[in-house]
């Protein structure tokens, strides 16, 4: 019977620590700049979940989710499941962005400052 959690479902967690030791290295790359409240002194964390669903960058204190896409995302059927995934989260109240890998690499710079131009507070 599972639980009525939405946040780190138990069940989930043997495959988010999987996901957080293998990252992509465009999801390496941005940690690096993210982590330790180093982005405007938000906390973010990797591979949260949601329910069934595993983000990429998650930050509680401003309900805003990550996430980046790599070239398995550029079918029809990867972004009609993209877009379910976003309408979920956007329906709790949770801000969603999402970034081609390659613009982690090629623009750093305006990726992080979209993502902190998504702080509320």
């Amino acid at each position: 019977m599972q639980s009525g959690r939405i946040h780190s479902k138990k069940e989930l967690i043997p495959f988010r620590m999987e996901l957080r030791s293998n990252l992509t290295p465009a999801e390496a790359f941005l940690w690096k700049q993210v982590k330790a409240k180093q982005l405007d002194d938000k906390r973010f964390v990797k591979q949260h979940s949601f329910g069934e669903y595993i983000v990429d960058f998650y930050c509680a204190s401003e309900k805003l989710i990550v996430e980046l896409d790599g070239e398995v995302h550029q079918n029809p059927k990867a972004q009609a499941y993209d877009e379910r995934r976003t309408w979920v989260f956007q329906s709790m109240g949770y801000t969603v962005i999402r970034f081609e890998n390659k613009m982690v690499f090629e623009h750093l710079k305006s990726v992080l400052s979209e993502i902190n131009d998504n702080f509320k507070t």
